[in-house]
């Protein structure tokens, strides 16, 4: 037709949808992330509502009720008790944190191999004082006013938890609709294959964040409460919520330890006691919770983290480990169809 070569139109008209799928994902990709929140919320709560629907059989709306009430009151507590306290630590970090990384500070920390350039060191880090106090330092006051407040981020964190409590509700029937609306064969085994796999992939990768998250926030703030540094429950949650981005977060919350406790003394109690802590949660306590999930090279699971954050910050950096574990699932179903089919019609043949 008007010697365009049907094949080559085909190609093009793929290439075209395929990069308007990407723009419409970009241009809604605030949305997107509110819904994976969501799920990521739901699957937090996937074990609490189990355990609760045994009690209260085939009454899921009503476990489901009593979760999200209890869940209330925990939050209000939380609110109430943790939050003012963190915040306020906050406040104070930042209009001393400066100061803790100036030259006097950073003088008296072992550089190890790095002491022959420590001038050097140190006069790169009395400037980036001078800019963290003048551009960064209100942020986090900011934050931390909007932690005491609850402002900025009360319309996410009301379509979250209504988002997860329908993806709790209808979850079943979702899976059974996306299942139905493929013709009954092999195709409609595949793709039941691959709901089963990433429903398997997400609850054990989600569970083992928030489990080794708890962990984290609950060792550290033990350790620095004995040690007596100042900060223990912020630095303490801040090294919780940095263990959501692997590889990157717990180096970087070594790091802030390590500088916010300079001035106390005691940084060689600080490395061994992260030291001792990352083998023992990377080496006995991820494994064993990610035993059945995310199997993934460390060089394609840092490779991920950076590119995510290249991508959509630190969000990118979070979702891009179950987004890469979500494509290798595909990619694993997809290629063992793709071998059925060949199998199939060699027996055929």
């Amino acid at each position: 037709m008007l010697g365009i070569d049907e094949r080559a139109l085909k190609v093009v008209w793929t290439i075209f949808l395929f990069g308007l799928f990407l723009a419409i994902v970009y241009f809604i990709r605030d949305t997107l992330l509110i819904f994976a929140l969501a799920i990521f919320f739901a699957y937090m709560l996937w074990p609490v509502v189990g355990l609760v629907e045994r009690l209260i059989p085939k009454r899921r709306n009503y476990a489901l009720a009593v979760v999200y009430v209890s869940l209330i009151g925990l939050f209000v507590l939380i609110g109430f008790e943790l939050l003012p306290k963190i915040a306020g630590q906050a406040i104070s970090l930042a209009t001393r944190f400066p100061s803790l990384i100036s030259g006097n500070k950073l003088a008296s920390i072992p550089l190890g191999f790095l002491n022959p350039v420590r001038e050097q060191i140190v006069d790169f880090a009395t400037r980036e004082a001078a800019t963290l106090e003048s551009k960064v330092v209100p942020f986090i006051q900011e934050a931390g006013a909007k932690i005491l407040t609850g402002i900025g981020a009360l319309l996410p964190a009301i379509l979250i938890p209504i988002l997860a409590f329908f993806f709790l509700k209808d979850g079943e029937q979702i899976r059974i609709n996306l299942i139905g609306a493929v013709e009954d064969g092999h195709d409609r085994s595949m793709l039941e294959q691959i709901l089963d796999d990433v429903h398997l992939l997400l609850k054990n990768y989600i569970r083992a964040l928030v489990l080794m998250s708890v962990a984290s926030f609950v060792c550290w703030v033990v350790f620095l409460s004995i040690m007596r540094y100042h900060y223990e429950l912020l630095l303490a949650a801040l090294a919780g919520v940095l263990e959501f981005i692997p590889v990157i977060g717990p180096a970087a919350a070594g790091i802030v330890m390590l500088v916010v406790c300079a001035g106390s003394g005691g940084i060689l109690w600080i490395l061994i006691f992260w030291g001792c802590y990352r083998v023992f949660a990377d080496y006995i306590l991820s494994p064993y919770l990610m035993s059945a999930g995310v199997e993934l090279h460390p060089l394609l699971v840092l490779f991920g983290v950076l590119a995510g954050e290249s991508v959509a910050g630190i969000p990118g950096m979070f979702f891009s480990i179950p987004a890469i574990a979500i494509l290798r699932v595909l990619y694993v179903n997809l290629r063992k169809a793709y071998t059925h089919r060949q199998l199939a019609a060699v027996a055929r043949g």
